[in-house]
């Protein structure tokens, strides 16, 4: 690194320094960017055979499992997560992304064009060669294997800038993949800020893909720099305003319903793109769910991330917690009703913890009904009719992700065609699996997914060779 400013990584849960790290700066992702041109070029990695490259992959996964704990303790003491979501949930998740993606490198084909008698039109995709990866804090280890994943798979170099606050899963990932075999310069984590490491990868020549998740405004700022730039591939997933939808019928689950609203709603502290934060709930059971769903809410446990019987952590910082307090407090202040809070006594004074918060009569267009908090708080809304809960549904700039409960299939097919989302699970909360493509409409998302072999058409460019035949 050629930079003197640092990252400083603080625990959320204390407010208390982990550690210090030189932060990367344009001149360093320039050389990063310009060594991992040269090491595609010279085809170490791309030109490889595609099972040699799924095999080091293969060895990642199971280095990945061997320090399990490892990983999961960085993401835990870096984001404030309850160290058993990271053992049961995020390490796990990222140890199939490796393992799925290596495994479907050689599932990807060409195509052949109907071409007639006198021509033949082969399609193939090809490694874009120098990729790039911006992530989030919330999902610090798995959203870094989404991306590693399909992009080294497919035989590219990959840059990734984590976030500044949870950058060390990612670099102890590239230290497992240099011991698998992955030659030098295929992976390099570049530990920085957005403003001079993000904006520097979005704008840089080499860099032929771009994938980001986080904020629309960064993704906004993101797209406008490689504009700017190279007219580089990107993709965006930047969050979302989710709801759960119960109808008439949604009671018969029982509390298989209420422990699925509390995952969507509160999982990671409500630090989640696909958040349940909005549950839109048909009048006739409202009083029902609303009063269970509270409960559950206040059954949370909330403390010290590092104890596994922790369900509730601190959010990631104190802007954050600012951000959501403030929500909180306008919508109480135009009328709105707060049913849950309260913090635990003996929690750290510095740690930024904030308490799963239900809301009811929450003032049209205020921050709870429409803007993403990433925090747990959520808003509760009734309906009488399919088309007022589509309505209310839609009623956001957000279209990542919904939850549809009924047993009447009718209504569930027509729930789903009306909502505007890019993901949708009926009676569950779910993202699908490693299969399933994973990405929003509006302005949750913006030109690719990840997941599922889709993924690899981020990271791959599509070539034509037409041959002329006589």
């Amino acid at each position: 690194m050629t930079t003197n400013e640092t990252l400083l990584v603080v625990n959320p849960a204390t407010g208390e320094p982990i550690t210090a790290l030189p932060a990367a700066s344009a001149d360093d992702v320039a050389k990063a960017a310009e060594q991992a041109r040269q090491v595609h070029d010279a085809g170490v990695w791309s030109r490889r055979p595609v099972r040699e490259r799924a095999a080091v992959l293969l060895r990642l996964a199971d280095l990945m499992e061997r320090d399990a704990e490892i990983l999961a303790r960085l993401d835990s003491e870096d984001a404030g997560k309850p160290i058993t979501e990271c053992r049961t949930g995020d390490v796990p998740g990222a140890i199939e992304t490796i393992r799925w993606f290596a495994e479907a490198a050689d599932k990807v084909f060409g195509r052949i064009a109907p071409s007639g008698p006198d021509g033949l039109g082969l399609m193939s995709r090809e490694p874009v060669g120098v990729g790039a990866a911006i992530l989030p804090w919330n999902y610090p280890l798995a959203m870094t294997a989404w991306k590693v994943g399909p992009a080294l798979a497919a035989g590219n170099c990959l840059l990734v800038k984590p976030a500044e606050a949870t950058p060390r899963s990612a670099l102890h990932l590239a230290a497992l993949a240099a011991e698998a075999g992955l030659p030098d310069g295929v992976l390099t984590v570049l530990p920085g800020y957005g403003s001079e490491a993000g904006a520097a990868l979005a704008r840089d020549p080499l860099v032929g893909a771009l994938s980001f998740t986080g904020s629309a405004a960064t993704g906004r700022r993101i797209l406008k720099d490689a504009a700017d730039g190279n007219f580089k591939r990107v993709s965006l997933e930047m969050g979302g305003k989710s709801p759960q939808v119960l109808m008439p019928d949604a009671l018969a689950y029982g509390d298989e319903l209420i422990d699925n609203m509390i995952e969507a709603a509160f999982l990671t502290m409500g630090q989640n793109c696909t958040a349940g934060s909005r549950v839109l709930v048909h009048r006739s059971i409202a009083d029902e769910v609303l009063e269970r769903f509270t409960a559950a809410a206040r059954e949370l446990v909330i403390g010290d991330p590092a104890d596994p019987r922790t369900q509730i952590g601190p959010l990631i910082n104190h802007a954050a917690f600012d951000r959501v307090a403030g929500a909180v407090e306008a919508a109480r202040d135009g009328g709105a009703q707060i049913h849950t809070g309260g913090l635990p006594h003996g929690l750290p004074p510095r740690g930024a913890y904030y308490p799963p918060t239900v809301i009811t009569r929450a003032p049209a267009g205020s921050d709870v009904l429409t803007r993403e908090l990433f925090g747990p708080v959520v808003a509760v809304q009734t309906f009488t009719t399919e088309d007022e809960a589509v309505r209310l549904a839609n009623a956001t700039e957000y279209g990542l992700a919904a939850s549809v409960w009924t047993r009447d299939l009718d209504s569930a097919f027509r729930l789903t065609r009306g909502i505007e989302a890019g993901v949708i699970s009926v009676n569950a909360y779910s993202e699908g699996d490693i299969t399933t493509p994973f990405g929003g409409w509006k302005q949750s998302g913006f030109g690719g997914v990840e997941k599922s072999t889709n993924a690899f058409e981020q990271w791959t460019r599509e070539k034509t060779v037409w041959i002329r035949t006589r």
